[in-house]
């Protein structure tokens, strides 16, 4: 495998090359994003490491470009920062961060991690190509349908049993989407579906597994993501859905809110199964909607 690395800083790359001393993983240190990019479009390397602080990747808006087009095969990106924070300074679209000073057992295990989530990906994109010639995606959303989503999660969560990762389920769920269809048509209803579906889609990584469960409720498994990561995640959507701007009679724009409920397991022991995991993410939505809607109700497993 090749990584890429944006690292100005002598030490730095060194602790960098440290963690990779197997010799099965090439890194090519590069000195400017601009370089990265005949890399990952050709799909040389779909691995790139960069210093968040001292790199261009911020002025240059490497993230939000590299997210913006279509790979044929996602890219993890990996950010070491001198300070992690959770104010608005913290970069989004970033698959993980790391804090420096680190040490290299520490990154060392961040790319364990980081070389399991690619090749889920890999292993996801080819079943992906493999679904196309079946009737398993809904038409309205694009995303996989009950069956093939329940087949695809079931799938992701014996992978995480087997590598040791965790996982999170999250259900959502459209507030007061039968009123919205009986009052202002079906029309404006699929409209409302495909907004919420747009926000999933962009605020979500393009390797999780994400399905349309029933009518407005949709699911998305997250491998390597647990608890108040997971409610970050979800966070993203509804705000995404907040922003969005649907307008229907009169030019009166549509407010359209969502609940969702988290269900996360931080081990994969061999009682966990795929369809009590789903049941309890979908009680903790309902929850959540119980609450007054518009918010998140995180459980445990």
């Amino acid at each position: 495998m090749k990584i890429l690395v944006l690292e100005n800083d002598p030490k730095e790359l060194a602790i960098i090359q440290q963690a990779f001393n197997d010799g099965k993983t090439s890194l090519i240190p590069i000195a400017s994003s601009e370089l990265a990019w005949p890399y990952i479009q050709s799909g040389e390397a779909r691995f790139v490491i960069a210093n968040w602080d001292t790199s261009d990747v911020r002025h240059s808006q490497f993230i939000l470009r590299a997210r913006a087009i279509k790979l044929s095969h996602p890219l993890y990106i990996l950010l070491t920062m001198e300070k992690v924070t959770d104010d608005d300074q913290t970069p989004s679209g970033a698959d993980d961060i790391i804090q420096r000073p680190f040490r290299a057992k520490d990154l060392k295990n961040r790319i364990g991690m980081a070389e399991r989530i690619i090749s889920l990906a890999s292993n996801l994109a080819v079943a992906r190509d493999q679904l196309e010639h079946q009737a398993v995606f809904d038409s309205l959303t694009g995303f996989l349908n009950r069956t093939a989503f329940f087949k695809q999660a079931m799938g992701e969560l014996e992978r995480a049993r087997r590598t040791s990762m965790p996982v999170s389920l999250i259900a959502l769920d459209v507030d007061n989407f039968k009123a919205i269809n009986d009052t202002l048509g079906m029309e404006v209803g699929n409209q409302v579906l495909h907004t919420v579906a747009q926000s999933i889609r962009e605020k979500s990584r393009p390797y999780d597994c994400i399905g349309r469960w029933a009518g407005d409720e949709f699911v998305l498994m997250l491998s390597g993501v647990i608890g108040t990561d997971a409610e970050k995640v979800t966070e993203r959507i509804i705000t995404g859905v907040r922003s969005s701007r649907i307008v229907v009679q009169k030019d009166t724009p549509l407010n359209v809110k969502v609940s969702a409920g988290i269900a996360s397991v931080a081990r994969i022991s061999t009682s966990v199964e795929i369809e009590p995991l789903i049941q309890q993410a979908l009680q903790a939505m309902k929850r959540a909607k119980e609450a007054g809607g518009d918010q998140i109700f995180l459980i445990y497993m």
